[in-house]
């Protein structure tokens, strides 16, 4: 018999808010791969800048991966894991490692603007349910994503 969870939300609430954050996990778990791999096969006259770049952001989503799905198993909900649940529920396509520098940032600052929009889709629900820890979270990753669209924006030389 599973143990009943008294965590001051209803099992549907608990339900829905693990539910945007899946779909959060998945979209940061696509974008750590993509920004990883990118920071592998970047090339070009200003390789050590790109490359240090994108190890700073991919570092810091890779560790913000096991906050989110740390957070779902609070909710006592079961967090997705393996390529094809993650391939489901992202909106993040695999990246193409054999393109130019620019084109591989541009890709990466759309990429974090999915996330950006996944993250403000996710916190109402946690919102309503006065899910603090969630939102709080959904906040720091909000501010995370932000600062990453800035560097790769400024790095392009977009406004």
């Amino acid at each position: 018999m599973a143990a009943t969870q008294n965590a001051g939300f209803s099992p549907n609430q608990r339900t829905e808010i693990a539910a945007g954050l899946n779909k959060v996990l998945a979209d940061s778990y696509a974008l750590y791969l993509k920004t990883h791999g990118y920071h592998w096969n970047v090339r070009g006259a200003n390789f050590q800048s790109l490359h240090v770049l994108l190890e700073g952001q991919y570092q810091e989503e890779w560790a913000a991966l096991d906050l989110i799905a740390e957070r779902i198993r609070a909710l006592g909900e079961l967090a997705p894991q393996g390529y094809a649940a993650f391939g489901n529920l992202s909106s993040i396509k695999d990246g193409d490692g054999d393109q130019a520098w620019e084109p591989m940032l541009k890709e990466l600052l759309r990429d974090n603007e999915t996330v950006i929009a996944t993250l403000r889709g996710a916190f109402p629900t946690a919102d309503e349910a006065g899910d603090e820890a969630t939102t709080d979270l959904i906040t720091q990753r909000l501010q995370a994503h932000e600062k990453h669209a800035w560097m790769l924006r400024a790095t392009l030389g977009l406004k």
